[in-house]
């Protein structure tokens, strides 16, 4: 196991690997590049999310226009969920995916070499402390 020193800021993010990223099979790709940024992969599984474990998860979208085609993609196949741990884990993945619109996310970044679309985009990232703690407690459990 990677031990990483105490004195820096030590993050944890969670990451999906959208539908779109398992049937393109750009899966082990995308692991790669949070590896390759020095992230440690500290969980990992693959499921099929449902509609309520959606909902909860988007909640913060329930009231918007496109919350019911965000449920019906993201429960559409198999996702990979992972934990990832590391300095500034949660700046590092957003850099890594590029912006959620992956129109506007330049080469090089995960959306912009492999999503489509502000909903088609690949890949799912934690955007804060907080929003981490919930989304990887969602995901695994209270005792993680």
């Amino acid at each position: 196991m990677i031990q990483i020193s105490k004195n820096k800021n030590i993050e944890k993010s969670l990451i999906i690997i959208k539908p779109d990223g398992i049937q393109k099979r750009v899966a082990g790709k995308i692991i790669s590049r949070f590896e390759d940024a020095g992230l440690e992969i500290e969980r990992m599984k693959m499921i099929r999310i449902d509609e309520e474990l959606a909902g909860e998860h988007y909640k913060e979208h329930r009231k918007k226009s496109f919350f019911g085609s965000l449920l019906k993609y993201i429960c559409s196949g198999p996702v990979i969920i992972m934990v990832v741990r590391g300095p500034e884990a949660i700046l590092k993945s957003r850099e890594i995916m590029g912006p959620t619109d992956s129109r506007k996310a330049p080469s090089g970044t995960i959306r912009g070499d492999f999503g489509e679309d502000i909903t088609v985009n690949v890949v799912h990232g934690s955007d804060s402390p907080r929003s981490a703690e919930r989304e990887v407690r969602l995901f695994f459990g209270e005792n993680f």
